[in-house]
């Protein structure tokens, strides 16, 4: 007996109909259902996509290798004193040293300042763009305008842009390398006569290639150089020369003084190199030199300050050099900037109406290119690059300065100068001057280093002109003055140039 009550065909049928209208309507509902969750989902899309985060695309930029640095090699060092000049010299542990590449000097022509200096401390840095503010020991620490001097890639990309060739390089070398077989046991050059004067030189020549107390081959050089200067002024309170007697020992203060204070900015300043003394010789004998200046401006023979002319314009040029140097120390000299600026005032009236100098005034002497170069170089390495008195003088050397080896117009100690003021006078004046100089002195440098003598057995049209003969002293001299003249490339970055053509 069955408990369940039959349906009835109609009422089966209707129950169907419902069944088929409630599949479709939950069939519908959910279409409905999908439709409207991928519209919602469309719009969040489309809203993030406007405000998507752009794409972050990074650049893989070349990689750039740092110039090869001649990184010192420093293993165990003993600490040198400089000692006695009898004494032997300590064994170097060397290295050579680099620098980075410093920032390209623009050319711009700007009005001629005036020669009133005012009241202010400040100068122009002059042979570049002035001095890093890098803390500490290092690169930093190396004026701006001596850094190109410092790696052998920066001593051949200035060579390459500025006129020289590699093989300037190789006689630079090979100049030094003369002058280290030649020196003296205590450090000095050229016997008897001037020693301190063309030690100075010589040391001149080795900083001018970034020769310090560290170098590899040239360091024990540089240091016994040094040592054999400041025991000189230590000796004798800040004074270098080797005869006081002499009137003339005033060059060879300035040129010493230079010297060393370019030793202290480069070896102990930059490097940290530990050279006992030579602070407070630099201190010193800077000091002497300022104290010593006449009260019209300039420097005399035997250090007159009331003489009737009130200075000798050749003597001027080596102490504002020196000045210079003596400024890079950062060391406290009373009245350095009053100094220069007397110097300069001083120089000034040495001018000539056609733009070259004289020596105690507007009268010339020779060809007057020689103090023209003094006097252009001076105005130059103080930031006045584009006053009048350094322009004109450099047109006056442009239109009138000649060069042969072994001809009378041999005067290394003008072209010293020369080439320095012309190469930061830029332009086409220094192409043609660099045509004069530079192969001349490349041809007539001998396998040993030295360099052949000069005028071909003609009087010099130079005063002077020790640098001419066979002796021990002008084989240094000459060696040291054409060492210097190929180093211009790179030795000091120019200042301002000319623009001229």
């Amino acid at each position: 007996m069955s408990l369940h009550a039959q349906l009835s065909p109609e009422a089966q049928a209707r129950l169907a109909a419902q069944r088929r209208t409630s599949t479709i309507t939950s069939l519908i509902i959910a279409i409905l259902m999908m439709t409207l969750i991928g519209v919602i989902l469309l719009i969040i899309a489309m809203k993030f996509s406007k405000d998507e985060i752009p794409e972050l695309i990074s650049y893989s930029a070349e990689n750039i290798e740092e110039e090869e640095l001649d990184v010192r090699k420093v293993q165990t060092q003993t600490q040198r004193k400089p000692s006695a000049p009898s004494s032997s010299m300590a064994k170097v542990i060397a290295a050579n040293s680099a620098s980075p590449t410093a920032i390209p000097v623009p050319e711009i022509d700007v009005p001629d300042p005036s020669l009133n200096f005012g009241d202010g401390d400040g100068f122009g840095d002059g042979w570049g763009d002035g001095s890093d503010s890098g803390a500490g020991g290092g690169f930093g620490n190396i004026p701006a305008s001596m850094k190109k001097r410092c790696s052998r890639a920066d001593r051949l990309s200035r060579l390459n842009s500025s006129g020289g060739t590699e093989k300037c390089e190789d006689a630079v070398v090979n100049g030094l390398r003369f002058l280290k077989k030649t020196q003296n046991k205590d450090g000095s050059w050229s016997g008897q006569k001037h020693t301190v004067g063309m030690t100075g030189l010589a040391l001149l020549a080795f900083l001018g290639h970034c020769e310090t107390t560290m170098s590899e081959e040239f360091g024990e050089t540089v240091f016994s150089a040094i040592t054999y200067l400041v025991n000189k002024a230590m000796k004798n309170k800040g004074k270098l020369a080797t005869d006081f007697k002499d009137n003339h020992w005033c060059y060879e203060h300035g040129i010493a003084v230079y010297a060393i204070a370019e030793a202290y900015t480069l070896c102990q300043k930059s490097f940290g190199e530990n050279i006992p003394n030579l602070p407070e010789a630099v201190q010193a004998s800077s000091q002497f030199l300022i104290n010593s200046q006449h009260q019209k401006g300039g420097w005399d023979y035997g250090y007159s300050e009331d003489s009737g002319r009130g200075g000798d314009l050749s003597i001027v040029g080596w102490h504002l050099q020196a000045l210079k140097a003596a400024d890079h120390t950062g060391l406290d000299l009373k009245n350095l900037t009053r100094s220069v600026r007397a110097g300069l005032e001083y120089s000034a009236t040495c001018r000539n109406s056609n733009g070259a100098f004289g020596y105690s005034g507007p009268g010339l002497h020779g060809d007057g290119t020689t103090l023209a170069a003094v006097g252009a170089l001076s105005f130059q390495i103080w930031g006045k690059s584009s006053s009048k008195e350094a322009r004109g003088a450099c047109k006056f050397i442009d239109d009138n300065m000649k060069f042969g080896w072994n001809t009378a117009d041999a005067d290394l100690y003008g072209h010293y100068y020369a080439a320095q003021c012309m190469i930061n006078f830029g332009g086409d004046p220094w192409k043609r001057y660099n045509e004069k100089f530079r192969d001349e002195v490349l041809k007539n440098q001998r396998p040993d280093g030295s360099f052949k003598p000069v005028g071909g057995g003609q009087k010099l049209n130079a005063v002077g002109g020790s640098f001419a003969g066979s002796s021990e002293f002008a084989e240094h001299y000459r060696a040291c003055l054409s060492v210097l003249m190929l180093e211009v490339y790179y030795r000091f970055l120019p200042a301002t140039g000319a623009k001229t053509k």
